[in-house]
């Protein structure tokens, strides 16, 4: 059956570019609204047609002023037919976990176009990478279409109505944990809603067939590898530390021990919520499922409504579009801060000339530093919901901007980050989220990332669902001035109100040279997820890397505050040496009390340069997932 609503096809979103540096805030633009009224007039929606925290056109040479000078200790080249890479010519999907990659090229195979495909893995990854797929959560989607068309898809959580400033400040005003644990802590989620209207607008295969390899991985299970098999050992850990029993239960046997490697993991409760989102996804906003999730909620201290679930609306914004060194960049706006500090990053990067400086050399990391320092402080004082907060958008993307806010940095030595304020007076995510890219036969692309926030969310599962939800409102400011649980220190334009989208890191990022794809890049990763994205890409285009390359490669991180760079061991003694010598601070993941050892895990795509060829890269060394093309 087709669907009422317009494709939209039909209505070609505007674009936020800054190819002659005239930028537009993104606006909102075509929600898609979930209501009783809906569900009862049964419309379907069928159509027809991080883990831890990180072009060219075929056959064009990489502009590169002085090429891949080689890093101190360049990581080896994944093999083709290992889990971490795949070519094909036809289709590719990288993914965070191996089911989830294949059901996705299997849907290419049948027929189904990168959003028909997207929508089977963001199901899928709900079954088998409960850490950070999920129902429960929300996300952002950057598409491309084979004809150009761009999209960005915000289905962001919201606030619930019943939400207030200091709802997680006790007597004293101090911040506490329910921000973080349990029904409280979760936001309205937006995945059903944003898969649904990426359908609606660009899908071909009916909507319950692309729900169904997920139903069946839940109700006749999935066999279980090492990487997940520790993170539900993890889930269970945390949920009984909080009293969570029950919800610790859905993620260990009936005799309350533990999965291992190779067992068969059946979830028949989350199965029977995926029947009922394949046979309408409004049945997530309201109905009977509605009901039980709200009952659930409050039964466990949540505050939701069935009209903050009524309410619910995905968006189709405007992407952010800008030009870098012959490239076009296709990223996503706020409420993701992603687009803007990618887009500043990478004006940086050409103000300062860092890609003449060989890639991991000091200078070039100390300069890059320097440019995230000062970027994330405006990331994190000036960004928010544009529904909510006026952001200036132009000032902020200009170059010229960037040239004023990088002319008091020093090639020999760091500022501290006391000296570093937001370039513009203010108006008075562990890394639990995961990414996956997708591209079709046709050239139309996909890069999705969505979340829970931290590992399993809020650790609290909605009795009779299989749903886990998201703790997401500790991605507002609780307490401005204060940091969140990912070090970030935010102001009011992030404050909590009822029905706004909580301030995001998440980049999902695609690249094109002369009008053609070049990449489709992304990671989760919580507030190292832009700098993660930012160090791929210019590994591409600066430095000529390919991208099984550009991806293992060690990561290196800075937001302002607090005055530190983490860094991935692998980036060597030498060049933390070299950095600490210029007055930089360096917390070296995975030694100490860091219990982190990696940042992001980047499941991305390109098109190679030379041959055309679609490569699609997991980040299996850093947290497994599959690659797989055809």
């Amino acid at each position: 059956m087709k669907s009422r609503l317009p494709r939209l096809s039909e209505e070609r979103p505007k674009r936020c570019t800054l190819t002659t540096m005239r930028v537009r805030s993104a606006v909102r633009r075509q929600p898609l609204l979930f209501s009783p009224l809906a569900l009862l007039l049964s419309l379907p929606l069928a159509l027809a047609g991080c883990r831890g925290a990180g072009g060219s056109a075929p056959g064009e040479e990489i502009s590169n002023e002085k090429p891949a000078a080689a890093a101190q200790a360049t990581p080896s080249a994944a093999k083709q037919g290992s889990p971490g890479l795949a070519v094909g010519r036809s289709g590719a999907v990288a993914s965070a976990e191996a089911n989830a990659s294949e059901i996705g090229v299997e849907v290419l195979q049948r027929g189904g176009n990168a959003i028909d495909a997207a929508v089977a893995v963001g199901f899928a990854l709900a079954v088998t990478h409960p850490s950070a797929g999920n129902l429960g959560g929300g996300g952002f989607m950057v598409l491309r279409t084979a004809d150009g068309t761009t999209a960005a898809i915000d289905y962001r959580e919201r606030a619930p109505k019943a939400s207030h400033r200091d709802m997680y400040l006790d007597a004293k005003g101090e911040v506490t944990r329910e921000s973080l644990d349990g029904a409280k802590a979760a936001g309205i989620p937006g995945t059903v809603a944003g898969l649904a209207l990426a359908h609606e607008r660009y899908g071909s295969l009916p909507w319950g067939d692309l729900v169904a390899p997920a139903i069946r991985l839940a109700k006749e299970g999935h066999r279980l590898d090492s990487f997940h098999t520790e993170d539900l050992e993890s889930a269970v850990s945390r949920m009984e530390k909080l009293g969570f029993t029950a919800s610790a239960d859905h993620y260990r046997k009936a005799d309350k021990t533990l999965y291992a490697e190779g067992d068969l993991w059946i979830q028949p409760e989350l199965g029977a919520s995926l029947e009922l989102v394949a046979a309408d996804p409004r049945a997530f906003y309201a109905g009977p499922l509605a009901e039980r999730l709200v009952s659930g909620v409050r039964a466990q201290g949540g505050i939701w409504t069935m009209d903050d679930l009524a309410d619910y609306r995905a968006i189709i914004r405007d992407p952010i579009l800008f030009d870098y060194r012959g490239h076009q960049v296709i990223t996503m706006p706020p409420p993701s801060a992603g687009g803007v500090v990618i887009r500043q990053l990478l004006a940086a990067s050409e103000e300062l000339e860092i890609g003449k400086y060989p890639w991991h050399s000091v200078d070039e990391v100390h300069l890059y530093i320097e440019a995230a320092r000062r970027t994330y402080a405006d990331r994190n004082l000036l960004l928010g919901d544009p529904d909510f907060v006026e952001i200036p958008m132009e000032r902020l993307l200009s170059a010229s901007y960037m040239k004023d806010r990088l002319a008091d940095v020093n090639i020999a030595k760091a500022t501290p980050s006391s000296e570093v304020g937001v370039g513009i007076p203010a108006p008075a995510e562990s890394m639990e989220t995961t990414h996956f890219s997708i591209v079709d036969s046709a050239g139309n692309a996909v890069s999705n990332t969505y979340t829970l926030n931290t590992s399993f969310g809020s650790k609290a599962v909605v009795e009779g669902t299989g749903i886990l939800l998201n703790n997401e409102m500790d991605d507002f400011a609780v307490k401005p001035g204060t940091a969140n649980t990912y070090g970030l220190v935010q102001g009011e334009t992030n404050r909590i109100e009822p029905g706004k989208r909580m301030l995001s890191s998440m980049t999902p990022t695609i690249i094109t040279k002369d009008g053609a794809l070049r990449a489709v890049v992304g990671s989760p990763g919580g507030s190292t997820i832009t700098t993660t994205v930012t160090q791929i890409v210019r590994a591409l285009i600066d430095y000529g890397q390919p991208l099984e390359l550009a991806v293992q490669a060690p990561r290196l991180h800075h937001q302002w505050l607090p005055d530190r760079i983490l860094a991935e061991a692998g980036a060597g003694e030498e060049l933390f040496q070299a950095l600490r010598d210029r007055g930089h601070e360096i917390a070296v993941l995975g030694t100490g009390d860091w219990h982190w050892r990696t940042i992001g895990h980047a499941n991305c795509i390109e098109v190679d340069p030379t041959s055309g060829e679609l490569r699609a890269v997991a980040d299996v060394a850093r947290d497994g997932g599959k690659a797989a093309a055809y």
